[in-house]
């Protein structure tokens, strides 16, 4: 390997770090982390009306729900292009969650959705997210 290709994977791999390093704060508000409660989680199914980026290459989905709009927090775009999790404008979807603050808002960190007979999980029985240390798969 030559000077020049080496400072190409140098480069490469500094991207890496630092999207991964944005990727596991997924969900941290300038008031700290949020927080996933298990005790806290609640069920809600509705309408995706909008997808939108979150902060830190996350996604956020805007959920109609038969009595308000929610906004999901799912985590990092790239675990859910890794394991083919796709959610659509317009897809009925039910969703296991626990509300928290990310960016100063309040939202619904997303644990479990379900879609037809498509089951997408976000994070572990105890809320541990999926895309970070143990739970990646």
């Amino acid at each position: 390997m030559n000077i020049k290709e080496a400072a190409v994977l140098l480069g490469v791999a500094s991207l890496a770090v630092v999207l991964t390093a944005g990727a596991a704060a997924q969900g941290r508000g300038r008031g700290g982390p949020a927080h996933y409660s298990v005790a806290a989680e609640t069920t809600v199914k509705g309408t995706v009306e909008d997808l939108k980026p979150g902060p830190n290459q996350g996604m956020h989905v805007m959920l109609k729900t038969s009595d308000t709009t929610l906004e999901l927090a799912l985590g990092p775009s790239w675990y859910q292009t890794e394991k083919k999790y796709v959610i659509a404008k317009g897809d009925q979807i039910d969703v296991i969650g626990a509300k928290s603050t990310a960016e100063g808002r309040d939202v619904l960190l997303v644990r479990e959705i379900r879609k037809g007979s498509e089951t997408m999980t976000f994070r572990d029985a105890k809320g541990f997210p999926m895309w970070a240390g143990r739970g990646r798969r």
